[in-house]
């Protein structure tokens, strides 16, 4: 069986690999293990958030120095491919390719910086993914699934209107408050991605995600080309 690890940017998509992906890969002989990006370590007692004392924060992209650091980590397992799930939306300035970005079009910048990304990593059993550009945009793959979850809220047409307007979700591009979940966010400001993040891409499902958003796909195409 074929064994790939998913460097995952937080708690939502792990969630998400381990319920769309999990099953969905076995059976096709390939074990998918997400991991949780380690972000910082926690100094002081006092501290009230992701951890405790001593414990690791896990989630967020904060410098390419520390991603890289996981990814190596990863890599230890010389049984293992490694990819990754992390949203382009918010990568960090030293992020590998950001100082040559391509003026063009959301694809062609991205498949530039995963290019960038797996040469300064430099091995075969490395490929990297970035979402274009953030994990909500697979949710906009089915807009009414998205106002299904929040059904006290007239948001459907609203919703649809922002799909409309694009040829894919994957290209709601990424300004601050045009980015996928800002937008969801503006209509559905309950919206969390923890909470309904999971829960709205279960009812999509991967089928409609892959028709819609042709980079997830490719990176679908390629796990699935991994199988022995």
């Amino acid at each position: 069986m074929r064994r790939v690890k998913i460097l995952v940017e937080g708690q939502t998509e792990e969630a998400f690999v381990n319920g769309l992906f999990f099953d969905y890969f076995l059976k096709r002989n390939i074990l998918i293990t997400p991991i949780l990006l380690t972000t910082k370590r926690v100094k002081n007692r006092n501290v009230r958030e992701k951890a405790t004392f001593g414990r690791l924060f896990k989630g967020g992209v904060s410098t390419y120095g520390k991603v890289k650091r996981d990814v190596l980590k990863v890599l230890g397992d010389k049984q293992a491919v490694v990819t990754t799930m992390i949203d382009y939306y918010g990568l960090p300035g030293d992020f590998p390719g950001m100082d040559s970005l391509p003026r063009d079009n959301g694809y062609k910048i991205v498949r530039h910086l995963e290019k960038e990304f797996r040469d300064d990593i430099g091995t075969p059993r490395f490929r990297p993914f970035l979402a274009l550009h953030e994990y909500e945009a697979l949710l906009f793959s089915q807009p009414e699934k998205i106002a299904e979850a929040f059904p006290e809220q007239d948001v459907r047409k609203d919703l649809q209107a922002i799909r409309n307007k694009f040829s894919s979700p994957e290209e709601i591009n990424q300004g601050q408050e045009t980015h996928p979940s800002a937008r969801i966010m503006k209509h559905i400001p309950s919206y969390r991605k923890p909470v309904h993040g999971l829960l709205i891409a279960k009812k999509i499902g991967l089928a409609i995600m892959r028709r819609e958003c042709v980079h997830f796909d490719e990176w679908l195409a390629w796990l699935e080309s991994l199988a022995d």
